[in-house]
């Protein structure tokens, strides 16, 4: 079992957002994550990246299991895309970088500064860092946002084949992507019926 989730419980600042949220993640297995906006996907997955730590519950994985992507892309824009890679690599002792580049067609970028690129292209860019982590586990928050078909298709194929390979996501999306091996979890049963908090609008907060 690449992650599983008993009881967990999550926030946003001082707001209880989730609670007795549990589910399993297998190898090869991906868990698409639906939800209406508002409803917590986010604070879900900052809790299982370990970027907000839960108020009850258990999250497990390996040690340095989970490589997470957010809306935010991530790059150093005075950094070509070359070395926005090499960087990545760098900091998750990886050093092949050409399955990243291949897998989003980066390849006519490469000495493209990350401050110059299109949001789409930005991306793309983002996304191959994840295939750069060597992580088995991908947390992923509305990965497709920017890219068009061609390339929502590339980043579905670049998931089937980490699941292929043995990883698994846990994904936030509201985009059919043809994932095999794909279970659905609706947390709106999940949302708090209690928010732990004094601000009246705390509860539209996820």
């Amino acid at each position: 079992m690449n992650l599983r989730v008993t009881d967990l419980a999550c926030a946003r600042g001082p707001a209880q957002i989730l609670a007795g949220v549990t589910f399993s993640v297998a190898a090869g297995q991906a868990l698409i994550l639906r939800g209406p906006n508002g409803s917590g996907k986010t604070t879900l997955l900052r809790t299982l990246a370990g970027l907000t730590p839960p108020i009850t519950g258990r999250v497990e994985a390996d040690p340095d299991a989970i490589a997470y992507a957010s809306h935010a892309d991530g790059l150093k824009a005075q950094l070509t895309v070359a070395e926005n890679l090499a960087f990545w690599a760098g900091v998750f002792g990886m050093r092949d970088t050409a399955p990243a580049i291949e897998a989003f067609h980066l390849g006519p970028l490469l000495d493209r500064r990350a401050g110059e690129m299109s949001a789409g292209q930005k991306r793309r860019l983002s996304l191959a860092r994840l295939l750069v982590s060597g992580r088995p586990v991908w947390c992923l928050d509305e990965p497709t946002v920017s890219l068009d078909a061609e390339n929502v298709a590339r980043f579905a194929a670049a998931v089937t084949a980490h699941l292929a390979d043995g990883g698994s996501a846990v994904i936030a999306t509201h985009i059919d992507l043809g994932l095999p091996e794909a279970t659905t979890l609706d947390i709106t049963p999940f949302v708090a019926k209690q928010i732990r908090s004094d601000d009246p609008f705390a509860e539209r907060m996820g």
